[in-house]
């Protein structure tokens, strides 16, 4: 339901469209008395007349509209509307020409040099004009309604694509938050007999990650520079474990810093390099993070490890990657992509490229 601003604001604009509408009406009128019937003098009669016929007609187009939010004729279907607006408006053209005939016989009053009072073929022949004038209103005002009814009908929808479409960015943010905290804890377990001191070293770090998955679980973007603060974490973590084994450099453009990004994509790339790349390898290899900004406004990050790339099966791709695309696909439609393929510059090495459109300030 709308709230008490907009009915006061609708309202107000109601009685000032009927205000001004009649008395442009009355006003027409004049104008076509006056280019028509030249003979006829326009006095203070014809004036009382046409301001009169306006505030009649106001008042009878207004108890229209009551009757209609009455009857709750807005519910009816088109048929049944139909007929019920055709017996309301002629109940509604002879009533108020009854009335303002009234008003005009005893309260104007005009000299017969201006015909004196109507005729009954007059008579009639006004209650036909007024019956279609009185049409005119309630297609204005059934095509507001509808109008204002279908425009209110986007507003909704596009409130639960919204809603719908943060119901999916949480079930997916879901998703990564425990695949990321069950490999960590595997590498702390793999060292809790070996080196409990590191272990103890690994469980800092892994609750530095874990406080800023949990404080971001609601963000949908953060800054470049908070996400590769976080990288560093993940790449401390796990050179503690592989050691000499794993090297790794970070190559950012200080202008591309401030860029957002969905949080933990960054994270997410570098843990699949080094899980399915330096890890398997008896001698490691290195790990290589470059983010710059491209023309054409978008930001480019490419993460390459040693190894060799190898599809998954079709329909088992790894819950990490393909919840990354949805989370890209919701955050930017088709101008993001994230790609994971062998380096066609370099052998033996595996690059995954993350292309973001840079937002404008």
């Amino acid at each position: 339901m709308p709230d008490s601003p907009v009915i006061a604001r609708r309202q107000r604009w109601y009685w000032i469209l009927q205000v001004v509408g009649w008395l442009f009406y009355a006003g027409l009128g004049l104008l076509l008395i006056r280019l028509f019937a030249m003979q006829i003098v326009i006095g203070w009669h014809l004036v009382a007349i046409q301001l009169a016929m306006a505030l009649v007609l106001l008042l009878t187009s207004h108890a229209l509209r009551a009757w209609i939010h009455w009857q709750q004729w807005k519910q009816l279907s088109f048929g049944a509307l139909l007929w019920r607006l055709i017996v309301a408006n002629g109940v509604a053209a002879v009533l108020s020409q009854a009335v303002l005939g009234t008003i005009i016989a005893f309260l104007i009053r005009p000299p017969a040099s201006m015909g004196g009072l109507a005729g009954s073929a007059q008579f009639v022949g006004y209650i036909l004009n007024t019956y279609v004038v009185l049409w005119l209103w309630t297609a204005c005002y059934f095509g507001v309604y509808y109008l204002r009814r279908y425009q209110q009908a986007e507003v909704d929808r596009w409130k639960l694509q919204a809603a719908a479409r943060e119901a999916e960015m949480r079930t997916l943010k879901a998703q990564i938050n425990p695949h990321f905290l069950f490999n960590g804890l595997n590498n702390i377990r793999a060292l809790v007999m070996e080196d409990p001191a590191r272990a103890r070293a690994m469980m800092t770090h892994l609750s530095d990650l874990l406080r800023y998955s949990i404080q971001l679980n609601g963000t949908e973007q953060v800054p470049l520079a908070r996400e590769l603060e976080i990288v560093e974490h993940y790449l401390q973590l796990e050179a503690m474990q592989l050691e000499e084994r794993l090297r790794y450099t970070l190559d950012v453009d200080p202008a591309a810093l401030t860029v957002p990004i969905p949080p933990m994509t960054l994270q997410l790339l570098v843990e699949n390099a080094i899980k399915h790349g330096i890890a398997p390898r008896p001698e490691g290899g290195c790990v290589a993070l470059t983010a710059q900004l491209a023309a054409g406004a978008q930001l480019h990050v490419a993460v390459r490890n040693t190894g060799h790339y190898h599809p998954p099966a079709t329909g088992h791709s790894g819950v990490g990657l393909r919840n990354a695309r949805e989370r890209l696909a919701l955050l930017f439609g088709p101008t993001a992509t994230l790609t994971l393929t062998d380096d066609p510059n370099t052998p033996n090495q595996v690059v995954a490229h993350l292309r973001l459109p840079v937002a404008s300030s």
